[in-house]
């Protein structure tokens, strides 16, 4: 399992490197959260529905994992071009260790930006309600982040065009955030916008986090806990199948 571990902290040290990516990839989570947190907050407290900036926070924390989950495919495709996959994949060592790795510092890399995000929204006036639940907090920013990394690494396996990659992630990821709640209730909503948020697995990432965080579970703990599990685990297994038939 060493090669997991290379892999894994290579990750890591090239996000810690790009200072300018890690506040680039802060920039729309924290618009997002204020100009709509504090812009709809009156609104949404005179609707009855309580303070917006505690609703909010965790689904732009979920925001911040998805983004930067799902975009690093595209090292894929980068390590392609210029030589050092062929190196990786020349290593005697099964395929699956190697996207392993690869999945598991993405997914590092995407909850350091969610806890980023989680501290700024604190200062911006968010609270924990509950301490206690803040370890199931953390295990459900790692299953989005590893769920969506491995999505990541399954569309950087299939494209070779590094110009395509961008567009088609921004394709999958702006309807995944937002027809997954993590702007509005999902109580009442139109038959139709509610049978695409269940079938968003992002859905079940944003209200297992918010439900640890703030408000209550709207599927249900097992549920978000379930649903991420097994997709994680398909999505994980297809990335190393598509990875396996990468042609140099």
């Amino acid at each position: 399992m060493n090669v997991v571990y290379i892999l894994c902290m290579r990750q890591l040290k090239r996000y810690v490197r790009a200072r300018t990516r890690i506040i680039g990839s802060l920039g729309q989570p924290l618009l997002f959260f204020l100009a709509l947190g504090f812009g709809f907050g009156r609104t949404y407290e005179k609707a009855g529905e309580g303070n917006y900036i505690q609703f909010l926070a965790p689904g732009i924390i979920s925001m911040g994992i998805l983004f930067t989950a799902m975009f690093s495919g595209i090292e894929i495709i980068w390590d392609r071009q210029f030589g050092f996959l062929k190196e990786t994949l020349v290593a005697p060592v099964p395929r699956f260790q190697i996207v392993l790795g690869r999945t598991l510092g993405g997914t590092a890399v995407a909850m350091v930006q969610g806890i980023i995000v989680f501290f700024v929204c604190l200062i911006a006036g968010f609270r924990v309600e509950n301490a206690a639940l803040l370890p199931v907090a953390l295990i459900f920013m790692f299953l989005i982040a590893i769920l969506f990394t491995a999505v990541g690494t399954v569309v950087g396996s299939l494209l070779e065009d590094m110009q395509a990659f961008p567009l088609i992630m921004n394709f999958l990821v702006m309807p995944l955030f937002f027809f997954s709640g993590a702007l509005f209730p999902l109580n009442d909503v139109p038959k139709v916008l509610r049978i695409a948020i269940n079938f968003n697995p992002m859905s079940y990432g944003v209200d297992g986090l918010r439900g640890a965080l703030s408000h209550g579970f709207h599927f249900g703990l097992g549920t978000d806990f379930v649903v991420l599990g097994i997709l994680s685990t398909i999505l994980l297994l297809l990335g190393s199948y598509f990875f396996s038939k990468i042609q140099l």
